[in-house]
């Protein structure tokens, strides 16, 4: 650790201190949608990482604003999310993509036949890092891992001031199996800042 003070998962507690938190969020996000503004900028990202009709698994989909929008190009898609509202808007938006509720940290994704769900593709936006539980942080990462094609990629974005250091990500990184690729300071693709980060990760 850091310094920070450890915590529980900070979205399961604004949810515990105020009940309509998750349908603000979404309907925060339609609002954005509706007015016109541009909330894709994570999706075209991972769309120029993916090969067509690429297997891509959205770590805390939300509303599936990231994935839906991947199944819409013709990528496969699995969405999970802790938050069953969140995940109830996904799936009356995007009906044809699999979004299912789930911790991270406990994830297993399994195939009709049982085995493990494996993606060309891991995309995790909107900062989802920062509110794990500290001490679930690299268990999550390890699933990640565990459901990741030896040559697939992993890209997370999350700011500054949150709580959780890049330097201190990317050490849990390396110690859930996953080494840094390439790191960005915007998911515009500038160079690494102070305030934002952007790191493309691969099994290593």
């Amino acid at each position: 650790m850091t310094g920070v003070e450890p915590h529980g998962n900070l979205w399961t507690a604004a949810v515990e201190r105020d009940p309509a938190h998750a349908r603000n969020y979404a309907r925060r996000w339609r609002t954005l949608a509706e007015s016109g503004q541009d909330i894709y900028g994570e999706a075209r990202f991972a769309d120029a990482m993916a090969e067509r009709e690429s297997k891509i698994l959205d770590a805390g989909c939300g509303t599936g604003r990231i994935g839906g929008w991947l199944a819409r190009r013709g990528h496969t898609v699995t969405g999970v999310d802790l938050d069953p509202h969140l995940i109830d808007v996904a799936r009356e938006d995007f009906p044809d993509v699999s979004w299912q509720v789930g911790d991270l940290g406990e994830m297993d994704l399994r195939e009709p036949w049982g085995s493990q769900k494996l993606f060309d593709l891991v995309v995790m936006a909107g900062n989802v890092m920062t509110f794990v539980a500290t001490d679930e942080r690299v268990r999550v990462l390890e699933r990640i891992r565990a459901h990741m094609f030896d040559d697939a990629r992993f890209v997370c974005g999350f700011g500054a001031g949150r709580g959780y250091g890049f330097e201190e990500f990317l050490a849990d990184a390396e110690s859930a199996g996953l080494g840094l690729n390439l790191r960005l300071g915007t998911w515009d693709l500038r160079p690494p800042s102070d305030d934002f980060l952007v790191a493309v990760l691969a099994p290593r």
